[in-house]
């Protein structure tokens, strides 16, 4: 068994197709498929179940791609560790993202900082719902992500809290209010946020005792604000997950806070800090220094 067939185990799996992970690693498709047929002899076992335009793990292969990955994260580990002990601080980092929330408020910033400190490391930021992100640490296919805090099953870290606010359409009758109350986003039909938010919002209204009129269930929050401002329905979301300058985007449309106030915290996780490389300590170091100091132009 080889580092190399684990990567392309990993990739293949990934990628689900030989195709694919062959462009990936600009090697021929038949050199992927002599590696994998090489580790499934070796191991005894069925790793993939081939398909004319896919592959599908099998139930041995799912369980043995999470010690694949284990083994590829702590092989890359070593290598920054010794690249730190000589001065070249080169490596790769692997990041979970969801939602503007991490994709636009938080992310961009703290790469900044973090290429600035560390020109050597090769970054790849892979965006998904928040959901997704957590699948992803589960699995090793990042080594840190954005999540919604808590989460119990990782080592995590806070970055930021914002509030939840409720968008209805300039027209509407309770748009003027300093503040609103779940109740009164019952009576008109409900857009669901499921950008980091679902999770939140439906115990909110479970707890007061009330059911909202969900008639759409939405991941990208632009297409949110477009049907509120349409008068489509209402919606609730996290306010960083705003875009800026929405008055001006968004002249038909407002925000109002609740009554009472509920939050969110955001924050990085990643599977065990035991393991962590010494690219995602430093990510998460830096993250920890930046997200502070950060100013969202969405409360203004």
């Amino acid at each position: 068994m080889t580092f190399t067939q684990l990567e392309i185990f990993a990739l293949v799996a990934e990628l689900r197709g030989f195709t694919a992970a062959a462009a990936k690693l600009s090697i021929s498709q038949s050199a992927v498929s002599h590696a994998l047929k090489g580790l499934e002899r070796e191991l005894g076992v069925e790793l993939l179940v081939r398909h004319q335009a896919s592959v599908e793990l099998t139930d041995i292969g799912r369980q043995l791609l999470l010690r694949a990955r284990e083994i590829l994260g702590l092989s890359e580990a070593m290598r920054q560790e010794v690249a730190d002990a000589r001065g070249q601080r080169r490596g790769s980092l692997r990041i979970g993202s969801f939602g503007p929330t991490s994709s636009l408020k938080l992310l961009p910033a703290i790469l900044d900082e973090y290429q600035r400190r560390y020109p050597g490391i090769e970054v790849r930021v892979d965006e998904g719902g928040d959901d997704e992100v957590t699948q992803w640490i589960l699995e090793r296919r990042v080594d840190v992500g954005f999540v919604v805090l808590p989460q119990e099953r990782f080592h995590t870290v806070a970055l930021a809290q914002d509030q939840l606010v409720a968008l209805l359409p300039r027209t509407h009758p309770l748009a003027a209010r300093p503040s609103i109350a779940l109740a009164r986003l019952c009576d008109a039909p409900f857009i669901m946020s499921e950008a980091g938010c679902a999770a939140l919002i439906e115990p909110l209204f479970t707890a007061a005792g009330l059911a909202p009129q969900v008639r759409y269930r939405i991941a990208q929050v632009i297409t949110i604000l477009g049907m509120v401002e349409r008068g489509i329905g209402v919606s609730i979301v996290a306010e960083l997950a705003l875009p800026d300058r929405l008055a001006g985007n968004y002249p038909g449309l407002v925000k109002v806070p609740l009554d009472p106030p509920a939050t969110r915290r955001v924050g990085l996780a990643v599977r065990d800090r035991r393991q962590n490389s010494p690219a995602t300590i430093a990510f998460l170091d830096v993250a920890k220094e930046v997200a502070p100091t950060l100013v969202f132009a969405s409360r203004r």
